[in-house]
């Protein structure tokens, strides 16, 4: 057990095969080295193996917070997913905001962990530190959104008060490969596939009720100077400050405009690297700036909802009237984000603004990954373009009236095109000879910074854990933001090491679990202090580094004894120097991935990227049989 500050040393077992439900405390050795939810989370998957199937009764489904989460410290109210993948077969973990995992610390849990597999749906209900399985089989088959209204009425509470869903939609039901978990308020656990092994468990949602209790810090003095430090810096910050910084008041895509005048935003399936570019090579009516922050908050702004404990209010709901197939359709939603807009918009080759709205809608109401969703979507453009559906169905370029409906024929899988659109990026190129389409990393597509633009994104994408990601080590804070301090975006050199710092760092976060946009203000000094402060560890810069490292390592350690290895960071060629050069501002870029590469993997101290054993021993992970590789290998040769 652990006596830690910020934990309720308790964690439910829940095996859906049979139904039984057993609490366990935190072993405290576990808590200091991996903190708590994403860390403490892949800890637990690694404890079920590598080798598990994604879709198989074994795989662990975790839900996890941390020992900062449903605090006062700011942005707390973050919970991790933590699973293997079904999309990419690594481990991978995915994040919400809203207020379930505050609510889930007030419940009296650390964390839930979910095994087996059950033949008749059930939700799970926690209150007052227990765990009930409930009957949902009127429940299957409902979107989100009606999930969410039933079952508020249903166990007699109300969201913003007492009460967090967590959901899927058909989308997890029908085990679409990217298919993602929405809470009430349509934040989304949105990467990897966490839906899908929901839905693969006849697991429909967790639902918690709870009164508000703030766990208390173990050192209050401590904890205040962290606390005050934070809150100084996150309000005069020029990113941060509420009402004033641009994430307050565009919300992510305040970025749109940055990256279509840098010339790094992927458009029309990452062929261009912005929409200007795309418009000056094809003469079409394409522009970014129609589905920026700006224009959205100009235009289609309602209102700007938080998270718990959180005064940046990021969240930009927005409503819209738009004709669809004749009919005037009504959506009110939540949220319009950067990278949303970018893979449903200017990636599938279209900016309607507002019919990105309604796609965004009912992404969340089918419980699908709106990054992957869209790209799946241009990836499928591009191949009717090449012939390379023929028989399937095809999808032209912008056309975003059907693609509207696509979003829920890939949720209820209504199609042979949607069935296929429904498997994700690896098995489309694999079943169709489209590698040559696909933007994936380990079977998952990126985000929306062109890595011929941003070269900390290139080697940020090729090796993150859970496949092609801007949250595992967001560079673009350095290479736009200036955050800790500027970089040239399209250099190369150092970007190996930049990027690893800030893998570890947000490994750090993610185990807190807070949220990352706090890293536009604050650093390793105040996650220090209010670490210790709440835990009552006494904890150095560099030891709390080193766990960030920790965890970062665990993940690729699973991910080697799960068969990946350096083959595996890589990228689609099309950013590569044989590839498409960038245009415009980026004018000739590609990714020196190689270079990259050789320069991270001597920073991590990994062969070929494949964790040592000395470099197990060297960070204290003693759990599984080692990787059986040496620092004093060397990769095997390449075949001539």
């Amino acid at each position: 057990m652990t006596e830690l500050g910020g934990f309720q040393d308790r964690v439910a077992r829940i095996d859906l095969s049979d139904g039984s439900v057993g609490y366990e405390s935190i072993d405290d050795e576990d808590a200091k080295k991996y903190i708590g939810a994403r860390g403490l989370g892949v800890k637990y998957v690694f404890e079920q193996g590598a080798d598990v199937d994604p879709l198989g009764p074994d795989n662990l489904l975790a839900f996890m917070n941390g020992p900062l989460s449903g605090t006062q410290v700011t942005m707390s109210g973050r919970i991790a997913v933590c699973t293997k993948s079904p999309l990419t077969g690594t481990v991978t973990d995915s994040h919400h905001g809203g207020w379930s995992g505050a609510r889930l610390k007030w419940a009296g849990f650390d964390g839930l962990l979910f095994e087996g597999q059950t033949d008749d749906p059930v939700y799970a209900y926690i209150e007052d530190g227990e765990v009930e399985l409930r009957d949902a089989t009127h429940l299957w088959g409902m979107g989100v959104h009606e999930t969410r209204d039933t079952l508020e009425q249903e166990v007699d509470g109300s969201y913003g008060k007492n009460l967090s869903m967590m959901a899927i939609g058909p989308g997890g039901e029908n085990e679409v490969k990217y298919a993602c978990i929405i809470n009430e308020d349509d934040r989304a656990s949105g990467r990897g596939g966490t839906g899908c092994v929901m839905g693969n468990k006849g697991l429909k949602a967790v639902v918690v009720k709870s009164t508000t209790k703030m766990p208390k810090p173990a050192d209050a003095e401590t904890f205040k100077e962290g606390h005050q430090q934070a809150m100084k810096a996150i309000t005069e910050s020029d990113v941060t400050a509420p009402n004033e910084g641009g994430l307050s008041l565009y919300g992510t895509n305040v970025l749109m405009n940055i990256t279509e005048e840098m010339d790094g935003l992927p458009t029309r399936n990452g062929k261009y690297t912005s929409t200007g570019s795309m418009r000056d090579d094809l003469d079409v009516d394409i522009d970014a700036e129609r589905v920026s922050g700006e224009n959205v908050r100009e235009n289609i702004l309602v209102d700007e909802p938080t998270c718990h404990s959180c005064p940046v209010a990021c969240k930009k709901e927005v409503e819209v009237q738009a004709m669809h197939k004749g009919e005037e359709m009504n959506v009110r939603m939540e949220s319009y984000e950067y990278e949303s807009a970018f893979a449903l918009g200017p990636n599938s080759g279209h900016t309607d603004r507002d019919d990105i709205a309604l796609m965004i809608d009912r992404c969340n109401d089918m419980g699908i990954d709106t990054i992957e969703a869209g790209n799946m979507m241009a990836m499928a453009m591009e191949m009717t373009e090449e012939g390379k559906l023929e028989g399937v169905g095809e999808l032209e370029w912008g056309d975003s009236e059907t693609m509207i409906d696509m979003i829920e024929r890939i949720g209820r899988r209504e199609d042979d095109l949607a069935d296929l659109l429904a498997e994700g990026a690896r098995r489309i190129a694999e079943r169709k000879g489209a590698e040559d389409n696909s933007l994936a990393v380990k079977g998952q597509t990126i985000p929306a910074y062109d890595p011929r633009c941003m070269k900390g994104m290139g080697i940020g994408y090729a090796t993150s854990n859970r496949g092609a990601c801007h949250l595992r080590g967001y560079t673009p804070a350095a290479e736009i933001l200036g955050i800790p301090e500027k970089v040239d975006p399209y250099e190369w050199e150092g970007k190996g090491e930049l990027t690893a710092a800030f893998q570890d760092l947000h490994a750090i976060s993610d185990s807190f679990d807070i949220c990352k946009f706090n890293a536009f203000a604050e650093g390793i000094e105040e996650y220090v202090l209010q670490y210790n402060g709440m835990t009552g560890l006494d904890v150095t810069e560099d030891e709390l580094m080193e766990a960030g490292e920790r965890v970062y390592n665990l993940e690729r350690y699973y991910n080697n004894l799960a068969g990946f290895d350096g083959s595996d960071d890589s990228l689609p060629a099309r950013f590569l120097e044989d590839g498409i050069r960038g245009q415009g501002a980026s004018e000739g870029e590609y990714c020196e991935l190689e270079e990259m590469k050789a320069e991270y993997y001597d920073h991590r101290g990994w062969v070929d990227g494949v964790v040592p054993d000395e470099k197990l021993a060297e960070l204290g992970i003693d759990l599984g049989p080692g990787t059986g590789v040496s620092a004093g290998d060397s990769p095997a040769p390449a075949d001539d």
